[in-house]
């Protein structure tokens, strides 16, 4: 199984995003989440930085700058979808990846806040 570590500058730019109001609340993530079509059209035109700020995981020992090296993905690459975060968390606790499930924890719990606020 893959090991992971926290992608701090993902957790800063869904913070960033959730702040900014730039979410969705309700969403199928089966059909919001980036499919590998999606993903291959938007590293046609971002960075690999700007790829990788769109998961909360690192796959320890992969290599940069390919697919493998990212997981947990929580956004449409345009906005936060609550159910990304909620799907981040289950599959970080289902297969005992602690920090990643903490961190997607910590930002479903601040959108919600942000959300309450409004």
């Amino acid at each position: 199984m893959a090991s992971y570590t926290v992608n701090r500058r993902a957790v800063a730019r869904a913070r960033k995003l959730i702040d900014a109001r730039q979410y969705v609340l309700d969403s199928d993530w089966g059909e919001a989440q980036p499919s590998a079509d999606d993903e291959n059209a938007f590293l046609e035109s971002h960075s690999w930085d700007e790829y990788a700020a769109w998961h909360l995981g690192l796959t320890k020992g992969a290599t940069d700058e390919t697919k493998a090296r990212h997981g947990f993905v929580y956004g449409d690459f345009r906005r936060v979808h609550r159910s990304g975060l909620i799907a981040c968390q289950y599959r970080a606790a289902e297969w005992r990846h602690k920090e990643v499930e903490l961190a997607a924890h910590r930002l479903l719990q601040r959108l919600d806040r942000v959300v309450s606020s409004a």
